[in-house]
């Protein structure tokens, strides 16, 4: 199948910009087939209208004829086959196993928010029949359900060019909640978005609806982010990304005459407290542990463990037999090629400026590779040199760890009291440790958004009890998940019908 590399403007395709520079296979280097355009305005206020038009088609349609739609959007994708395996794993120099499993994560979310639909219970319908004779006022008949907000804008993620892209939860729950989606394409994977948007577009085909429901929008011009956010049409943004560009499009929202939710993903360290007997008996094995989940996906995932907090006083033999243990692990560890060079070029400046700091020791570094590789690298502190250091609470997006030493209990909720907000964050300990993880686990859960014990924080599994969020910087809004059945609230509001004849009512909240 050719690449295009032109805007899915609606179900038409659209090359009035610029041509931007080759897509090169990120592992060999080659020239990838396809020449990219960047979006026009003319193309983004085009996409954005048509999706405005859908919306007051789309939101009429029934919960069976949107689960319809989604179900139909996860066989065309499956139906692309290994094009799209092959394609994405040039992009993003990802492994099979890795994108075959992403690709049944993305088919599996939108299965689910069709069952979720099918179910009808995510409307949370509520009806409080009227009361003529109640005294000393009646009651009008009062029914309440959640309603769709309008056009949602989706900035696709580079580290999850399937499960978190053009087709993820972000698109998936918009869509299931009865919201068009104008989809901003990733500039690292824009072949693997246009494959995906053909799967959605034929499933749009297929199921009779408005084109304008989905539009994919390419390019690397920022102007066309800033247009898509302050565009009026626009009711609803969907981002995961850094943290630096999630508050730029953030403040650019705050500037609208009318402020939208703004639904960011912008960075977490994603802290593993390591309990003192912990150390004391399985110092070597929850080392190795942790380096194992560091080195998942380069490092680049939104819950990779960057910080690892441990009882001790730096001379202890528990404590440095955990340390030797992490260090000599991370040293037997390849270099790898990051999602894209900028990606390594930024995690390289951000292990240069760590060794430049006081108080903080570089422990070891991975395997050496070629220039277009990056090496992992472990870092050690302490409290009060963490304590001191802005820069070290940061994200460093690759596979990079800091350990930060804590004289005792006391100095370890410290610690705690210290941090920014995180998306996950772990407690290892044995039984015995029971009564200090308590006292942890307290507090820690104001910092997070999901709370593990004895399990490292990779992997997310998507369903109803997933939270995939946390206090700031973690997410925007706190209130919401970006992963599982509840992601669709994002995109929905409530809306209360007084005394409506029943022909005026949403079918669902008929008698």
């Amino acid at each position: 199948m050719s690449i295009h590399g032109k805007n899915f403007i609606g179900n038409e395709l659209s090359a009035k910009g610029d041509k931007s520079s080759k897509i090169y296979d990120i592992n060999s280097g080659d020239a990838l087939n396809g020449d990219f355009y960047h979006a026009t305005s003319d193309e983004v206020s085009t996409a954005l209208s048509l999706a405005n038009s859908a919306f007051l088609v789309y939101k009429q349609k029934t919960q069976n004829q949107r689960a319809d739609f989604l179900d139909a959007i996860a066989e065309e994708i499956m139906n692309l086959g290994d094009e799209l395996v092959v394609r994405t794993m040039a992009e993003s120099n990802l492994p099979r196993p890795r994108i075959e499993g992403e690709r049944g994560r993305t088919v599996g979310q939108l299965k689910m928010f069709a069952t979720l639909l099918r179910d009808g219970s995510w409307v949370e319908a509520s009806i409080d029949t009227a009361l003529p004779d109640r005294q000393p006022l009646p009651r009008n008949d009062l029914r309440k359900m959640l309603r769709p907000l309008g056009v949602v804008s989706v900035f696709e993620a580079s580290n999850f060019p399937l499960a978190f892209s053009c087709a993820g939860g972000d698109t998936a729950s918009a869509l299931a909640a009865g919201c068009p989606v104008v989809m901003k394409a990733h500039a690292a994977h824009p072949a693997t978005a246009e494959l995906v948007a053909r799967a959605i577009l034929k499933a749009i085909e297929s199921c009779d609806l408005d084109p304008g429901v989905f539009s994919l929008i390419q390019g690397k011009n920022y102007a066309i982010s800033t247009q898509i956010v302050t565009h009026p049409l626009v009711k609803a943004v969907g981002f995961t990304g850094s943290e630096r560009v999630g508050m730029i499009l953030q403040q650019q929202i705050h500037q609208r005459a009318e402020p939208i939710p703004f639904y960011g993903e912008l960075g977490s360290i994603n802290p593993q407290f390591i309990m003192p007997n912990k150390v004391n008996e399985n110092g070597a094995e929850i080392a190795q542990g942790l380096v194992a989940s560091l080195m998942m996906g380069q490092g680049q995932f939104c819950t990779s463990p960057g910080v690892w907090v441990v009882i001790g006083d730096g001379k202890s033999e528990n404590y440095q037999t955990f340390i030797t243990s992490a260090s000599e692990a991370l040293t037997e560890q390849r270099a790898g090629v990051m999602l894209t060079p900028a990606m390594c070029a930024g995690y390289n400046a951000a292990v240069e400026e760590r060794k430049t700091l006081s108080g903080v020791t570089l422990l070891a570094t991975g395997q050496a590779g070629n220039e277009q590789e990056c090496s992992a690298s472990l870092f050690a502190t302490d409290l009060a040199t963490f304590a001191k250091s802005p820069l070290l609470q940061e994200e460093v997006f690759g596979f990079s760890a800091l350990v930060v030493r804590c004289a005792d209990v006391a100095e370890m909720m410290q610690f705690v009291s210290l941090l920014k907000g995180n998306l996950t964050a772990s407690i290892h300990g044995l039984d015995s440790d029971l009564a200090v993880s308590k006292e942890l686990s307290l507090t820690l859960a104001h910092k997070v958004g999901r709370l593990i014990y004895n399990q490292m924080p990779t992997g997310v599994e998507v369903c109803a009890s997933m939270n995939h969020g946390g206090p700031f910087p973690a997410s925007t809004n706190i209130r919401t998940t970006s992963v599982g059945s509840e992601a669709i609230i994002r995109f929905r509001r409530p809306i209360c019908y007084q005394n409506m004849p029943a022909e005026l009512l949403p079918s669902l909240l008929r008698d």
